[in-house]
């Protein structure tokens, strides 16, 4: 048999010789009745009970407040994904005037190294031009999803400051949301108004977790598609690129034959 009684703690790390014998665990009864101090155990593990509760509605409350905030950091960058897709669509628009105008000078350049080249030119039919585009004229449009995203998002934009916890504090005036207690049975709560009142914020914060992750999806979702869009568009862009360039140095061999 162990030569100390099981209400010792082996354990014990204040016992500065071997010898000496661990201190004895402490629990709910050890505590001494005074100012502040509960009065037997049944009324220590209620203030158990309603510190973790208030630990963990102010845990959801945080929770929130970083949904919140990831959200706007995730409307932010799809908004500058819309705007690069504009500057990719003006780029590829000033690519296709160059390349338009690149073959109207060649036509010129043959009608000038021979007569019958020039002849040719003068009866075919002018190419179309296109008249350019006024600068500010050009909106850029993100794909659907995107763009209902973004829209979602921005409407629970008055919700950023009210939900942050350093400045919403849970009390006992507390108001809990329409239709909160509806979905939810009364009688699912505890009687104490001040732990129903804990109970009915974290339900409460966990929905609005709820439905921001599926916004923040969303706008991943759409950014994904986004991102898709624009790489074609830059592919394609290069391909241009690289011919303008090619017809550039045909060009300019031409010129130097004159």
């Amino acid at each position: 048999m162990s030569a100390y009684p099981k209400s010792y703690n082996p354990f014990d790390d204040d016992a500065e010789d071997e010898g000496d014998p661990p201190a004895p665990w402490k629990d709910s009864s050890d505590f001494s009745v005074g100012s502040g101090a509960p009065a037997d155990k049944q009324q220590y593990l209620r203030q158990e009970v309603m510190r973790r509760a208030e630990a963990s509605a102010a845990s959801t409350s945080r929770s929130l407040s970083v949904m919140y905030e990831s959200e706007k950091i995730g409307v932010a960058t799809s908004e500058e994904l819309v705007r690069q897709r504009g500057v990719l669509e003006r780029t590829e628009k000033m690519v296709d005037k160059m390349d338009q105008d690149l073959k109207i000078s060649q036509k010129h350049i043959n009608s000038i190294k021979s007569v019958f080249g020039g002849f040719v030119n003068y009866f075919k039919s002018k190419p179309a031009e296109t008249p350019p585009e006024q600068n500010g004229t050009l909106t850029p449009q993100p794909n659907s999803r995107l763009k209902d995203a973004i829209s979602t998002s921005k409407e629970q934009e008055a919700q950023y400051q009210a939900s942050h916890p350093n400045l919403r504090k849970l009390n006992d005036s507390d108001s809990i949301p329409e239709g909160a207690m509806s979905a939810v049975s009364a009688e699912a709560y505890p009687k104490n108004p001040h732990l129903r009142a804990y109970h009915q914020k974290i339900d409460s914060n966990l929905d609005e977790l709820s439905m921001g992750l599926g916004r923040l999806k969303n706008i991943a979702l759409g950014m994904q598609t986004e991102i898709e869009e624009q790489d074609d568009i830059i592919d394609r862009l290069t391909t241009k690129v690289d011919k303008l360039d090619v017809n550039i140095k045909s060009t300019e061999k031409k010129v130097r034959q004159l």
